[in-house]
């Protein structure tokens, strides 16, 4: 099929989601929302810059990425996980019912092609949705506010994703579904159970970890933190093309029963050896400005040399801060360098109130050579290691420090343009483009 035949295609598709209320009660309810995320980020970073007079934090501690981008698009992330969803459900859903997809495949249409390009009309329609988000950052980037080109394009780039993976999903909900309420129930299950497997298996370790690492939430927490890995751009493209490919075996005309359910089988066992083969991907940058996710350069190389393989027991049960502290500040780090590293949990509670006289204590093995170390603290830690691999410690880093970015004057307009003029030029476009097919 030639690209200009897809053109009427999409301008099908693009017409039904103009046609579809919930599309437009999104966009009209997202200025509001953006609106009060970004008024609220700003009030708190003024007042930790001190900007009312009061007094200020450490400047190396304001970073435009936690005040500022993640908190603003935060309310994305709230949409696509309890409003978009619909917007999928409601074409497929609408198609199957009333026998579009049978009819659009009778003008050379295959059903994969028609699922493709409504995946790509949902995906642009959200782009546009980007809009209220993009103004608020450029008020903040015209009032003097600064902004860190690679961490804030990560952060879009796991928003853009999370929204894929919502339009794959609520695809396949509508394609498997009797109906479009069931199909709905069905996506708050799924978005539901993945919020319980992150629950569960928070500092456990093992498989169960593991594979909470890469449920939408987590890993757009990792984008958020300023990581980007290969492996979650991979995983999250996957699960957006199986949700796809799952509508397409449950959408084929003319199939029993036994067939149908053989395509469903085939499709969920290419998907899961490819999962398995995103999961093994091993790139990954920081890409943060402070450099949050790295340890300083001279360390860095100095670990680079160690040739033999790391493994680390931690005895902290999953609510001691402390365990927190050493993901964050240490095992999150080494997992960047030695993709291979291998951590057990080995606590048996949840608490740490009834372990035994261990508790507390982290082993760390290089090769044959085990030792214990209780602290937390990167410095000690990298030390320790050095000791155990046969590393002199390298000498202080060069690094310059984090300078820190605090609020120098605050944005002004955000009220007037995503409270007043968002909604009020949504209510004009969604009356404009109501008239050409009514």
């Amino acid at each position: 099929m030639r690209f200009r035949d897809v053109r009427p295609l999409a301008r099908l598709e693009v017409q039904e989601l103009l046609a579809c209320r919930a599309s437009w009660l999104l966009l009209l309810l997202l200025g509001p929302l953006v609106g009060h995320a970004f008024l609220t980020a700003v009030s708190l970073y003024a007042e930790a810059s001190g900007a009312s007079g009061g007094p200020a934090a450490l400047a190396q501690g304001l970073s435009p990425l936690d005040g500022i981008v993640v908190p603003t698009f935060g309310a994305y992330d709230l949409a696509v996980t309890l409003l978009f969803p619909f917007l999928p459900i409601r074409l497929v859903a609408a198609g199957k019912e009333s026998g579009a997809l049978r009819i659009t495949q009778q003008l050379e249409a295959p059903l994969p092609l028609q699922l493709a390009v409504k995946g790509a009309v949902l995906v642009s329609g959200w782009l546009i949705a980007w809009i209220p988000g993009l103004l608020a950052l450029f008020l903040w980037r015209s009032a003097g506010g600064h902004l860190h080109g690679p961490e804030t394009a990560t952060v879009l780039l796991g928003h853009l994703l999370r929204v894929g993976f919502a339009a794959g999903l609520g695809a396949a909900c509508a394609a498997v579904a009797e109906s479009a309420s069931s199909a709905a129930l069905m996506a708050l299950s799924v978005t539901v159970g993945t919020w319980a497997l992150d629950f569960v298996a928070a500092g456990r370790g093992g498989l169960l970890e593991a594979l909470a690492r890469m449920t939408p939430t987590a890993a757009l927490r990792t984008f958020e933190h300023g990581t980007l890995k290969v492996s979650l751009v991979l995983v999250f493209l996957t699960l957006t093309f199986y949700g796809f490919a799952l509508a397409w075996a449950a959408l084929v005309p003319g199939l029993s029963l036994k067939a149908r359910l053989l395509r469903h089988l085939a499709v969920s066992v290419a998907a899961f050896g490819l999962l398995l083969l995103a999961s093994q991907a091993t790139p990954s940058w920081d890409v943060t400005e402070d450099r949050r996710n790295s340890f300083p350069r001279a360390d860095e190389a100095a670990l680079r040399t160690i040739r033999e393989p790391i493994s680390v027991t931690v005895r902290l049960a999953p609510e001691d801060p402390r365990r927190l502290d050493l993901e964050r500040s240490v095992l999150d780090k080494l997992r960047r360098i030695f993709p291979s590293l291998r951590v057990v949990y080995s606590a048996s509670s949840r608490s740490g109130l009834f372990e035994p006289d261990h508790y507390g204590e982290i082993w760390y093995r290089v090769g044959t050579r085990s030792g214990m170390c209780r602290s937390t603290t990167e410095p000690i830690v990298l030390e320790h290691l050095y000791g155990l691999a046969g590393v002199p410690k390298p000498l202080d880093s060069n690094d310059p420090p984090y300078p820190g970015h605090p609020l120098t004057k605050q944005p002004r307009g955000a009220t007037r343009l995503l409270f007043g003029l968002w909604p009020l030029a949504t209510g004009l476009a969604w009356i404009a483009s109501r008239e050409p097919w009514e």
